[in-house]
């Protein structure tokens, strides 16, 4: 039995997708196989000897310590495009917004309150001051083109936008979803260039933190409309109000807010809605509950953060051993020479920068004891076998 600790509450579809003849689950486990979470802080929390894989129901994982993780054998999972169309659905409205001053419109009638019979008159009076363009025939920069940026670009086609992308490291499987009337960018400055609106969607990480900044901003054209709905520290703050203050951008939507952006005209401050779908929660558990269970019961890696993807059909009447290790020279050699007696029938080995995952299926049955050098070794994170 695989002991499963639930740090958030994960919906029962997700649960289901675990054998209850071969899976314990509960939020109290002492010694868990696996973790399953959504929002829950890990930071500073234990990692228990136990803990083989944490699977994230969600696509960020900065709630979870995955270096640390790395580092002592535990995988850990996501669930990309699992919330895509909760998304996309968001981001066409931030479309919407970021064009008819909406919510701001919503906002004043709201004050008409009280006023009687004299709201139709009024309403008519002051509908001016929220006019604003429409998005057909305007053309949308997407920015990344990952599962998310697809369905957005797609979408926007549909809407009668003319639609421009970019991304230098799309996919295969990305690129066959994407519509053929999306024109491929052959930069951002091309998009910054050319586009009415600018929608971003790539993932957080050093060389994009603040890459809608005060240089970028200055190369787009003067009245962009601009969307966030990837993460807050994509864009640089102060370069964003400036440039709103200043009529560079019309408006900023963004689903991320902070304390500074919040009441400012012409800044749209939705309260990270992106994913907050029952559609949503249940597709990114189900697929959390998947990518544990294969790694649990096949060694399987599929949509890890912090180990190489992997996967290998099981070769009938084999053993199956895995190895989490470091990423150095002459490591293949090391597992081998250790594999006293075993015959290997099958192996698949991948490395992902600083750590590596080395799968081999053997002949016959495997006495853990047989492993236990290279379980020793201090360049070999963990060591399984299934």
């Amino acid at each position: 039995m695989y002991q499963i600790q639930t740090l958030n509450k994960i919906s029962r579809r997700g649960l289901s997708q675990l054998d209850a003849a071969r899976y314990t689950v509960s939020d109290g486990c002492a010694a868990p196989d696996g973790i399953l979470v959504r929002s829950a802080d890990m930071h500073g929390a234990e990692l228990p000897p136990s803990l083989l894989a944490i699977a994230r129901a969600g696509a960020g994982v900065n709630n979870i310590p995955v270096a640390d993780c790395a580092a002592k054998g535990i995988v850990v999972f996501n669930t990309p495009g699992a919330n895509a169309n909760a998304v996309k659905e968001l981001v066409l409205a931030g479309l919407f917004l970021a064009s008819r001053k909406i919510t701001d419109g919503v906002a004043w009638a709201s004050t008409l309150k009280e006023q009687g019979g004299d709201v139709p008159k009024l309403v008519e009076k002051g509908k001016g001051q929220f006019a604003g363009p429409e998005i057909a025939g305007k053309k949308l920069g997407v920015i990344g083109l990952g599962a998310i940026g697809v369905l957005v670009a797609n979408a926007a086609v549909h809407l009668g936008m003319e639609v421009c992308g970019f991304d230098p490291y799309m996919t295969v499987r990305n690129a066959w979803s994407l519509s053929r009337s999306v024109h491929p960018a052959a930069s951002m400055d091309e998009i910054f260039a050319e586009c009415d609106y600018i929608t971003v969607h790539v993932p957080l990480l050093d060389s994009t933190r603040g890459m809608i900044g005060a240089e970028s901003i200055g190369k787009m054209k003067d009245g962009v409309r601009l969307l966030n709905f990837a993460r807050g520290e994509l864009a640089d703050t102060d370069a964003v109000l400036a440039a709103v203050h200043a009529g560079k951008v019309a408006c900023y939507v963004t689903d991320f807010p902070n304390e500074r952006l919040l009441g400012v005209e012409n800044v749209v401050c939705i309260p990270h809605l992106g994913a907050s779908t029952p559609e949503s929660e249940e597709n990114c558990a189900e697929m959390a509950a998947r990518e544990l269970a294969a790694y649990l019961e096949d060694g399987t890696i599929r949509n890890s953060v912090n180990y190489p993807d992997a996967e290998l059909a099981r070769t009938p009447g084999t053993s199956r051993l895995c190895f989490l290790h470091r990423n150095v020279p002459m490591m293949l050699n090391r597992i081998t020479a250790g594999l006293s007696g075993l015959n290997i029938e099958h192996m698949l080995n991948k490395s992902r920068g600083d750590v590596a995952y080395t799968i081999l299926d053997v002949s016959g049955e495997v006495d853990p004891s047989q492993l236990g050098g290279l379980s020793a070794d201090p360049d070999f994170y963990r060591v399984r076998v299934l």
